[in-house]
């Protein structure tokens, strides 16, 4: 069985990460990003939306760890920052693993009380 060990400060870090990801503008400013750097501006052009309303946006990611601002003068650049998609990544690993686990075992009692079952008709 799978030990969650996890700090409480990795499953706020978790938490902040999934809840930036749930939202739909945001997967879609993580994947213009995928392209390469952008100023704030290009990435709030697709939406209909304030550009306050897009720097929230923006501020969720990078409390998340996904996105990096960099600041020159007035001018902000983002980029993406992968360090946050690893820990998501191996987060949801962990979990595939543990159910796995748990439908392969589920399989193997299946199977043997299938083949008890059968031989029971065969007496």
């Amino acid at each position: 069985m799978v030990k969650y060990n996890e700090s409480m400060a990795s499953d706020a870090r978790l938490d902040r990460l999934f809840g930036a990801l749930a939202d739909g503008t945001r997967r879609a400013i993580l994947a213009r990003l995928t392209v390469g750097p952008a100023q704030v501006s290009e990435l709030a052009a697709p939406f209909d939306m304030s550009l306050p309303a897009v720097s929230k946006h923006l501020k969720v990611l990078e409390n998340a760890g996904l996105l990096r601002r960099d600041k020159d003068g007035r001018v902000h650049h983002c980029s993406l920052r992968t360090q946050g998609l690893n820990d998501a990544e191996a987060w949801i690993e962990q979990t595939r693993a543990f159910w796995q686990q748990r439908f392969d075992s589920l399989e193997r009692h299946l199977k043997a009380q299938q083949e008890k079952d059968h031989g029971r008709n065969d007496a």
